[in-house]
């Protein structure tokens, strides 16, 4: 039993209000795979990269129990980079820079030794890439959990329809849900993504939390109001690979374990948003953990 991974492995460019940097590690798989090993540890990438990613950030990865047999490195090739800068809000951003590079041509190749994956995260890549990992899969895996983007619903919205049908889960934003469905109500529009093929539906709300929508059940987390946000790149998969992580560590699939899921993924995109990158992600103790967790939970705590 293992939890495939499949994303982008690149490097960003960042700028906010409170400094900016060079090129850093970054990229889908990346946040989601590194969140996810707080709470498994049989986890597996497909993703690609090009002979300029260095050495010692695979070994990082591989320190996390992140198996890098499926990272492809092509020789000769850059690696995806992307540059943003972040609007004193922090919820709107320019992109300055996308170089697509060995991206561009990504063929996502599942090792024999991947085909035990029980649960797979399809990170917002092409619906055509998630397609082919899941056609290239021997067994279906117990839970299918994808994000995707606006970006696809501009350019494939067909292709994109396609994928859904073929998932458990889908989380995406409150604007891209509203695009998604038509809805302005996001009750309305995740109701009509239902409809779509997944069972469950993640909507996405950043600063203002996250719904979960399953059949009639809704459950409303909240976020964890913070005093200093540095970087919000990668949050959304840093929340991903949490919330499917620890499904795979409790190995239950119920509207439940989803509950608790959200809550586990809102903590971890918590502590990702507090320095650039991923570097808050790299050394997080389960005590703080636990402790983030906890804040959560008394957010909403109450007695009538």
């Amino acid at each position: 039993m293992s939890l495939l991974v499949i994303g982008s492995v690149a490097f960003d460019a960042i700028e906010t209000p409170f400094g900016k940097t060079d090129k850093i590690v970054g990229g889908a798989a990346t946040f989601a795979s590194l969140a996810a090993s707080y709470f498994f540890n049989d986890i597996k990438i497909v993703a690609v990269v090009g002979d300029d990613f260095p050495q010692s950030e695979i070994e990082d990865l591989q320190k996390h129990h992140i198996n890098t047999e499926g990272l492809q490195i092509k020789q000769g090739e850059k690696s995806f980079f992307w540059s943003g800068k972040y609007h004193n809000d922090m919820n709107t951003r320019d992109t300055l820079v996308t170089e697509l590079n060995v991206l561009g041509t990504f063929d996502p190749i599942i090792p024999d030794s991947y085909q035990d994956c029980e649960y797979l995260m399809l990170g917002n890549l092409s619906p055509q890439v998630q397609q082919t990992v899941i056609k290239r899969l021997t067994k279906r895996p117990k839970l299918i959990v994808m994000d995707t983007m606006n970006f696809w619903m501009d350019i494939a919205l067909d292709e994109l329809l396609a994928t859904i049908k073929l998932v458990d889960v889908i989380t995406i934003n409150d604007a891209e849900a509203r695009q998604l469905s038509g809805e302005f109500s996001l009750v309305k529009a995740a109701r009509k993504i239902l409809t779509m093929g997944p069972k469950y539906v993640i909507i996405k709300k950043g600063e203002h939390g996250a719904l979960l929508f399953h059949e009639d059940k809704i459950f409303s987390a909240p976020a964890l109001p913070l005093a200093e946000v540095f970087d919000p790149t990668g949050a959304g998969d840093t929340f991903a690979g949490g919330f499917i992580g620890y499904l795979a560590k409790v190995g239950s699939i119920n509207f439940d374990s989803m509950k608790n899921a959200i809550i586990y993924g809102s903590a971890l995109a918590s502590f990702c948003v507090e320095k650039f990158g991923t570097e808050k992600l790299r050394n997080l103790s389960q005590e703080e953990i636990t402790a983030r967790v906890q804040e959560f939970v008394s957010l909403s705590t109450f007695e009538i």
